[in-house]
């Protein structure tokens, strides 16, 4: 996909957001509701608002009923990061809700390479420096947000949950601890 396309066409013919090297999805195991939530920055309110309206829906369990609790897989955790860092920038929701449909259209490989840019109304993805380059030269990218750098964020604030609360994360936290013991 070009730059100059805002996210219309997808460049892989996938269902899954990201597949770039990450752990593959068990359906038996996520971060709990309020540890997704602190992990993206966001409040407990905006986690379920963006559940209830599809925006960001929680891929390893969704609420099922009355005290269910939905499980959100580290892939979730990204783009609800990626979502609170658009409507930080003043990207409308309804333009950040075409953005993560496109983008799970696209079904990006090489997430360290890949740029989302924005001209205020519009998120373009770019996936090459070229890319990026091109849209800055023609006036379109006012901004950008490099989704590798927040990957690494998302890690690095999961592994921090799990150092301070080990006990108290998550059943993918507890898996893991039992795995390496």
């Amino acid at each position: 996909m070009n730059a100059g396309d805002a996210l219309g066409e997808p460049r892989f013919a996938t269902d899954l957001l990201f597949t770039d090297g990450l752990p593959e999805m068990d359906d038996d195991t996520g971060y709990r509701g309020a540890v997704a939530a602190r992990a993206a920055g966001i409040t407990y309110r905006q986690l379920d608002y963006w559940a209830r309206t599809e925006l960001v829906v929680p891929t390893v369990r969704g609420a099922s009923g009355s005290g269910s609790q939905r499980l959100y897989g580290f892939r979730d955790i990204l783009v609800l990061k990626l979502v609170k860092r658009l409507l930080d920038t003043g990207i409308s929701l309804q333009q950040i809700r075409t953005a993560v449909d496109q983008l799970r259209a696209a079904g990006i490989r090489d997430l360290a390479g890949t740029t989302l840019m924005s001209d205020g109304a519009s998120v373009y993805l770019c996936t090459s420096n070229d890319e990026v380059i091109d849209l800055v030269s023609r006036g379109q990218g006012v901004f950008g947000i490099a989704v590798g750098k927040v990957l690494r964020e998302v890690e690095s604030t999961l592994v921090d949950f799990e150092k301070a609360q080990p006990d108290t994360v998550d059943e993918l936290a507890a898996r893991r601890a039992a795995r390496t013991a």
